[in-house]
């Protein structure tokens, strides 16, 4: 993994405390206790949340607010999500190395760098397909190496490589995709919003038994672009 928050200039300097802000920012909103179930997020988490250059995954002229802890524009109609929505994402999804995970929603690739620091593989799916070239491009250059990008209906899964131990989709869906439940391992674990565009949506954390039976529990409320395909 690469060694991205090395602070060897002023920049680097403000850059890595705004981080070390955001991350107490995370850790405080986690527990508060209007939250619909107040939670803390592991500082394995929290660490590599603090290492990783958000800074880079936002477009130019968002820079300034890039470790504000809320959403941000990116290209294309499409949004880099709220830090703290994307270290509960994360957390629920309890990574390690052994895992193969499947992103649905490459997006910048900011949680993808985040999976990617965690997780011992990452097949993410983009649907815009400039976005997945811009996103494989930034994770090269900073030396992600366990991951591959792929532009294509995420809806669909990427069942070349399925089972997957975990499926995070960064897009709601208006129900949960079949495929996304069948690619997913005996045991594994699926976080996805779940809800249309004017309704509240619901973060669903979905684990599958060794039977093949599925619980789903509702996290808490959240706002995200649709997931879009499924044709």
């Amino acid at each position: 993994m690469p060694h991205i928050t090395d602070v060897n200039s002023e920049t680097d300097a403000r850059h890595y405390l705004a981080r070390l802000r955001m991350v107490e920012e995370i850790r405080v909103m986690a527990l508060d206790p209007y939250n619909f179930e107040p939670r803390p997020i592991s500082e394995e988490v929290l660490a590599v949340m603090a290492k990783i250059p958000r800074h880079r995954f936002v477009p130019e002229e968002e820079k300034f607010g890039a470790y504000g802890n809320f959403p941000l524009p990116i290209e294309h109609g499409q949004t880099i999500s709220q830090p703290y929505i994307v270290a509960l994402m994360t957390d629920l999804l309890e990574l390690d190395k052994r895992h193969r995970v499947l992103e649905v929603g490459t997006g910048s690739g900011y949680q993808t760098a985040i999976l990617s620091e965690l997780a011992g593989k990452v097949y993410s799916m983009e649907i815009v397909d400039p976005l997945a070239t811009a996103a494989a491009d930034l994770l090269s250059k900073l030396g992600y190496r366990n991951v591959e990008v792929k532009a294509g209906d995420g809806s669909k899964g990427w069942p070349e490589h399925a089972p997957y131990d975990c499926i995070i989709v960064t897009a709601a869906a208006t129900q949960v995709p079949q495929p996304l439940l069948d690619q997913l391992k005996p045991g594994g674990r699926l976080v996805i919003p779940v809800g249309g565009r004017m309704e509240i949506q619901k973060l669903y954390l979905i684990t599958k038994d060794s039977a093949g039976l599925f619980q789903h529990k509702v996290i808490e409320s959240v706002r995200f672009v649709p997931l879009t395909g499924g044709d």
